[in-house]
């Protein structure tokens, strides 16, 4: 049988994309974006999101791809930014069809249709993109935000980036993939925490290095810190745009905290039975109640 420890070091290979699942992305990615350089005048494009940092959870999905658009697009930005998306909407459903793209709050997705089986694996095939179209503004972007009163918001996904490389750094290279298992605890609960991002921006505040080399009691103090916080208003680390919290109302956070002290004490429950030897129960409690099937056993 697997140790827990071993099981940990598992499961955080799991986690972490393969060759084949970059290999994919990069193909289905520079698909997308070369077609949209046809159809609108692009001054730049590149991966961000959760995937350009590294925190991103399997299966994957929703990989952002942010279109900064040049001069010759300028004036849609003083028409509604629905017409905006709009026109990335259409344009992508051209060509991958009505029931592939969907729009979104700040996005247009193109979804493949790629369904994961039990184990949650995809063959290494990405889900979906999210397209997001954005305009220049001083030093850093504008984008459509269709939850605003102005219709737009501004953000610096590569201020995002920044900050996510260097709590790497400092945590001992482990933050991002606490990072990684706690948001695959999130979405196997049914993602209390929303959006998977505000996690991001709690743990540059809460895990404070350096790394103290046991996951299992660093990620069940982190569930403990973030339900003990999650009532806290948790601002863009760009300092751009509204609240990366401002998705969770009063009720929403509180069906999080009780989520999130549920997860702390089944992890505690797990801890305790690896201390008294009970080395498989503790691994069933761990993937069962806690992390879900990409969590081994053997």
């Amino acid at each position: 049988m697997i140790s827990v420890d071993d099981a940990f070091k598992k499961f955080r290979s799991r986690l972490e994309l393969t060759d084949r699942e970059q290999d994919d992305a990069s193909r289905r990615h520079n698909e997308i974006r070369d077609y949209l350089k046809t159809k609108f005048d692009i001054q730049r494009d590149f991966l961000t999101g959760s995937y350009k940092r590294w925190t991103k959870t399997k299966p994957l999905k929703d990989v952002d791809i942010f279109c900064v658009l040049g001069e010759k697009e300028r004036d849609r930005r003083d028409k509604p930014p629905s017409e905006l998306l709009k026109a990335f909407e259409d344009t992508l459903v051209e060509k991958y069809g009505r029931d592939k793209v969907s729009r979104q709050r700040r996005s247009v997705t193109v979804d493949f249709g790629v369904v994961p089986d039990a184990e949650e694996d995809t063959g290494g095939k990405v889900m979906s993109f999210d397209v997001v179209p954005a305009f220049t503004k001083n030093k850093h972007y504008e984008i459509p935000d269709m939850s605003t009163s102005s219709g737009w918001t501004e953000t610096d996904p590569e201020v995002h980036y920044d900050l996510a490389v260097e709590a790497q750094k400092n945590y001992d290279r482990a933050w991002k993939g606490i990072v990684r298992m706690t948001k695959k605890w999130n979405s196997f609960h049914g993602k209390p925490v929303k959006p998977s991002f505000l996690i991001e921006v709690m743990a540059l505040e809460l895990l404070d290095p350096p790394f103290g080399g046991n996951y299992r009691y660093e990620i069940k103090a982190f569930l403990a810190s973030l339900a003990d916080r999650i009532d806290e208003t948790w601002n863009d680390p760009a300092k751009l745009g509204p609240p990366v919290s401002d998705s969770m109302d009063d009720s929403a956070r509180e069906v999080a905290k009780a989520k999130l002290l549920e997860g702390s004490n089944w992890m505690a429950r797990a801890i305790q039975l690896e201390k008294q030897g009970k080395n498989g129960e503790a691994l069933k409690i761990w993937r069962n109640n806690i992390f879900g099937p990409m969590f081994p056993l053997s």
